[in-house]
């Protein structure tokens, strides 16, 4: 639907192209009503997720765990890159034309800032759009941290995710700044393309948030794939040199250094609200710079939404869907939903195998002071799961943490083949307050991972 004049009014008013707002703005086009989408760059058409973030990146999980060890390293690595590309590209081009093919839908490329409640100005190149709306959905995500070191901001050599995972060019020596998800994640990825990986993490551990059990099992699969892992390091400058950039750090009071062609910011994401204009629109927002919302996803302007990252949520695709649920509920249904509904809500951690994890540890479980019972095994043990075998994947660790008054599943993680798959049926189960008797007994197709359900759940350990 091409724009004919510079002055737009819309019902509905969507600022980024992310999974809440895409839905938001979708149905609401079905409905009848005149819905502008505003997208700040024609590579994001979809948001994060299909461009740079989940899909991209299991991609690339895929692809460098295809690669035999007679594959030439960047030859692998560029003809997977070159497919994931390829894929990005028609996941953007759908979305786009999913939403623009629309009557009711009008898409604008540029960047939105608000003037006043109700009114945005889009920067389209030299031209602008002003936009009215009724409602207005902020949906502009979340960016990536790169961390105020010395000579970090300014290094030609440090990347972010987005721009590591669009090169050609393998690093044969990556440096991860950041243990989180995100660093591991793209350790696992990089280490099994052929990259030489050193992950510098300031905590004591990796995956400090994990039981020490199930994060010794992590790291040492890790490990036992050739990444280094440094934990308890102050990283103290970042210094390019003419072949490869220098990273110093200090590790137990000891001053080391790390030679990089490539180093990767992986110390989170924070919410993407600069040029907003949000004091002009009377948006509050919180001390860690997201925009606050109640429990309905209203800002401090009640006829103002934020979904997905900015709001300071989980960083999820699956949640910013759900941020459309509830948004919708208030547009056009009965108004009931909430956050305060999300009860079990899984996440998976994409290293290989994959360690998905859902409720709450075993040491958060004991600091309520609930008496609980541990069901948990190594995947090589469970004899009860012969996929593992077939699939030739047997590294892992299944962990349940159970009451033991009620038989109420607490939580649960999952380091295994099939993991992020597992975890939904664990979550299922919390959500509706199935046993850990129940899960333990029920029939299950063979050979399955989730039969593994029938004997780890009958294996109390401590």
């Amino acid at each position: 639907m091409a724009i004919h004049n510079h002055v737009l009014h819309a019902d509905v008013l969507v600022i980024g192209f992310g999974k809440g707002g895409k839905t938001v703005a979708a149905e609401m086009g079905r409905r009848g009503r005149n819905v502008v989408l505003v997208e700040q760059s024609d590579r994001m058409y979809g948001g994060t997720c299909p461009n740079v973030g989940c899909v991209p990146t299991k991609a690339l999980v895929h692809h460098s765990g295809r690669r035999r060890a007679d594959d030439s390293p960047q030859e692998w690595y560029e003809r997977a890159v070159g497919n994931v590309q390829a894929l990005t590209t028609l996941f953007r081009g759908g979305n786009y034309d999913a939403l623009n093919d629309a009557d009711t839908v009008t898409v604008v490329t540029g960047r939105a800032a608000f003037v006043d409640p109700h009114t945005v100005i889009v920067r389209t190149g030299e031209d602008q759009v002003t936009v009215t709306a009724e409602t207005i959905l902020i949906n502009t995500g979340s960016e990536p941290i790169v961390a105020d070191i010395p000579g970090m901001r300014a290094s030609k050599r440090v990347v972010t995710s987005a721009d590591l995972i669009q090169t050609t060019e393998l690093p044969e020596r990556l440096v991860i700044i950041g243990g989180g998800y995100l660093g591991i994640e793209f350790a696992s990825i990089y280490r099994r393309f052929g990259s030489r990986v050193t992950v510098l993490e300031s905590a004591p551990e990796i995956l400090g948030r994990l039981d020490d059990d199930v994060a010794a099992v992590a790291e040492s699969i890790l490990v036992g794939e050739g990444v280094e892992i440094v934990t308890g390091v102050h990283v103290t400058e970042v210094r390019d040199g003419e072949s490869a950039t220098t990273v110093v750090f200090e590790e137990n009071g000891r001053r080391r250094t790390v030679e990089a062609d490539a180093v990767l910011a992986a110390t989170g994401r924070a919410p993407a609200i600069r040029d907003l204009g949000l004091e002009a629109a009377g948006v509050r927002t919180t001390d860690r710079g997201a925009i606050e919302v109640d429990g309905h996803l209203r800002t401090s302007r009640p006829h103002i939404f934020a979904l997905g990252d900015v709001n300071g949520g989980p960083q999820f695709t699956y949640v910013s869907l759900d941020d459309s649920r509830i948004v919708l509920d208030q547009l056009v249904g009965e108004g009931r939903r909430s956050t305060a509904d999300r009860v079990a809500i899984p996440n998976t951690l994409f290293m290989t195998p994959p360690l998905a994890t859902v409720g709450i540890t075993e040491r958060q479980a004991r600091e309520t002071g609930r008496r609980v019972k541990i069901a948990g095994e190594l995947v090589a043990d469970i004899v009860a799961m012969p996929r593992a075998y077939v699939v030739e994947e047997t590294r892992g660790i299944m962990k349940f943490v159970v009451d033991a008054e009620t038989d109420e599943i607490l939580g649960a993680a999952l380091l295994s083949i099939d993991a992020q798959e597992l975890i939904n049926t664990v979550a299922l189960a919390m959500r509706h307050g199935i046993k850990a008797a129940d899960l333990r007994d029920a029939v299950y197709t063979h050979p399955s991972s989730t039969e593994a359900f029938n004997e780890v759940l009958g294996t109390i350990v401590r």
